[in-house]
């Protein structure tokens, strides 16, 4: 079913030359979605089809509302309580790019293949979440505690972990191309089969942590530091 879904979606697509807009609060983006005919991906997300601005910004002020294009580096959306991220997420609902989740408590959550990508959620506690397969493609998590989190085959890629506990996390075959791991703790972690290709790793503390077949191609990091490591 879900494949004839993404079918069907992605024929929509292609028929058309569309709009992926993100707005500050979901009522806002479910109103717009029928006031211009586009489709409400069931949280901040619409998708429009050839986008017409001037109709868009009197909608949005009708509604006092902001929006952006997706994929624009700033978070837009209200800030997002962990509850109502976790009923959406049991309901099905994976997608919260841009999400506002700046100090979070998302401790032992299992929000696996959640798509967090370009959201903030600096300072936030996700110790032993489970986001193993999850987006979090230019996120924010500078500061975060992720230690003993499981982040398996997550994507990683530009996101800032400037400062980040990943202590004991494990990171099996993640994609962390491009990251800021500048002064992350990294002890006793599992960094199996990454990817660290053209990352800052500078200042990062890699005691005990396993880099057994990790792509280290083009990474900013002090060699001597790696001597602390397993590999």
């Amino acid at each position: 079913m879900e494949k004839i879904i993404s079918i069907g979606w992605n024929s929509w697509l292609k028929r058309h030359k569309e709009s992926v807009l993100l707005f500050d609060s979901i009522a806002a983006a479910s109103e717009i979605a029928l006031m211009l005919n586009g489709q409400w991906d069931g949280c901040n997300g619409v998708i429009i089809a050839k986008c017409d601005e001037i109709a868009l910004n009197t909608a949005a002020k009708l509604l006092e509302a902001t929006w952006c294009y997706q994929g624009d580096e700033k978070a837009v959306l209200h800030r997002v309580t962990t509850n109502e991220i976790l009923r959406r997420y049991a309901m099905g609902e994976r997608n919260f790019i841009n999400a506002n989740l700046k100090c979070a408590v998302l401790t032992s959550v299992k929000l696996s293949e959640i798509n967090l990508s370009y959201a903030s959620l600096s300072w936030a506690d996700l110790s032993q979440a489970n986001l193993s397969k999850a987006d979090l493609t230019a996120a924010d998590l500078s500061e975060a505690n992720l230690s003993g989190a499981d982040l398996n085959k997550a994507y990683l890629m530009r996101t800032n972990l400037n400062r980040a506990d990943l202590q004991q996390t494990s990171l099996r075959g993640a994609n962390l191309s491009r990251a800021n791991l500048s002064e992350v703790n990294l002890t006793d972690a599992d960094l199996t089969g990454a990817n660290l290709s053209l990352a800052d790793l500078r200042g990062a503390k890699f005691h005990f942590c396993n880099l057994s077949g990790v792509n280290l191609t083009g990474a900013k990091l002090i060699e001597s530091d790696l001597a602390f490591a397993r590999q």
